[in-house]
């Protein structure tokens, strides 16, 4: 089965008012996440293009994605600061 995966104008996706930056992001807001849990996806997009492109994850991949990461099974080479 193929899946197809769509890149939505973060705006478009959810009400700037829906979207919460991550706790872990920097300080100097240069590596800024932000999310937005919206009925049947989580919307994530980079905090510095807020009218940019923004990922759509159903909430089953998104908690399967977060829980690679808690458990550090995810690597993706990223040093940490």
């Amino acid at each position: 089965m193929t899946q197809q995966k769509h890149l939505h104008v973060s705006t478009d996706l959810a009400p700037e008012e829906n979207w919460t930056k991550s706790s872990y992001s920097s300080q100097d807001n240069q590596n800024c996440v932000e999310t937005a849990k919206l009925v049947d996806v989580i919307g994530v997009r980079d905090s510095k293009a807020k009218q940019g492109p923004a990922l759509a994850f159903t909430s089953g991949a998104w908690t399967s994605f977060i829980g690679l990461v808690n458990s550090g099974e995810a690597d993706f080479g990223i040093a940490e600061h």
